[in-house]
């Protein structure tokens, strides 16, 4: 896989150098620790950090910390409930609806703060490698966030409707004990989308990929050109891609459930 590390350095003759090979910080158990895994792992703790301090001690009146997220979290609850049209339902997917969209808008957020790819040290051939970088510009990551939705998707459908109701929508055998045009284009369809099923993990990784990547390249690039001017916007612009691309991602996992439990005709 591949991540944007080092997006872009002073080359020795001032250019722009742009680097898609993963940075290699160290090891850990002989597994190679990367600058946008460790970016991952300080999101999480700063999260539950977060999630602690917000729910530590909830009060019957509420303060603004705690009215702010129950008002977040309420809301983002009642339209799960209402997509999906059954409560036992929304409370069965919702943490993992809204553990997708958190952890994406943190590691979003947390890699836009600035420094995050300053801090770091050079290696043996004088390469500046940061210890923390945007972890959304990492393929191994986004790929990860697709799995976690594909798989709960897949088994909502499967726990909704039944195994073999839910496979009926992709493989139709039909038309081998009755062939005929209607049953033919069934099977044809059935292929289809199972085709565009197991699409959605190239599609789910690499939107969110390809618009963190192009967001980092473009604050690298403005900040190299004019960089006490333009980066201001394109940095606020970014502050708002974060959060909808979260808000994309974890959106498009609550409609594919829905249709997952839709009973095939």
């Amino acid at each position: 896989m591949f991540s944007l590390i080092n997006t872009a350095h002073a080359a020795s003759e001032g250019g722009i150098a742009v680097h898609l090979a993963p940075t290699v910080i160290g090891e850990f158990f002989g597994v190679g620790v990367t600058s946008t895994m460790l970016t991952v792992w300080v999101s999480m703790v700063l999260i539950a950090l977060l999630a602690y301090v917000a729910g530590k001690n909830p009060q019957m009146i509420p303060g603004k910390l705690q009215n702010f997220f129950e008002i977040v979290i309420g809301g983002a609850y009642d339209y799960v409930k209402d997509v999906l049209e059954d409560k036992k339902v929304a409370d069965k997917y919702f943490p993992v609806i809204m553990t997708i969209f958190i952890f994406i808008l943190g590691i979003n957020w947390i890699g836009l703060i600035p420094g995050v790819a300053s801090v770091g040290f050079y290696d043996a051939e004088h390469h500046f490698v940061p210890l923390l970088y945007p972890a959304a510009t990492d393929l191994n990551v986004t790929i990860g966030f697709a799995i976690v939705a594909f798989f709960t998707i897949e088994l909502a459908g499967v726990l909704g409707i039944g195994l073999w109701k839910y496979a009926g929508k992709f493989i139709n055998l039909r038309f081998l004990r009755k062939p005929n045009f209607d049953n033919i284009l069934a099977f044809i369809i059935g292929l289809i989308e199972l085709i565009s099923e197991l699409a959605r993990l190239v599609s789910f990784s690499f939107r969110l990929f390809g618009n963190i990547f192009a967001g980092k390249t473009l604050l690298v690039v403005a900040m190299f050109f004019i960089p006490y001017v333009i980066p201001i916007p394109i940095y606020a612009y970014e502050l708002f891609v974060g959060v909808i691309q979260a808000t994309v991602f974890a959106i498009l996992t609550l409609f594919f459930i829905k249709l997952a439990l839709e009973e095939p005709h």
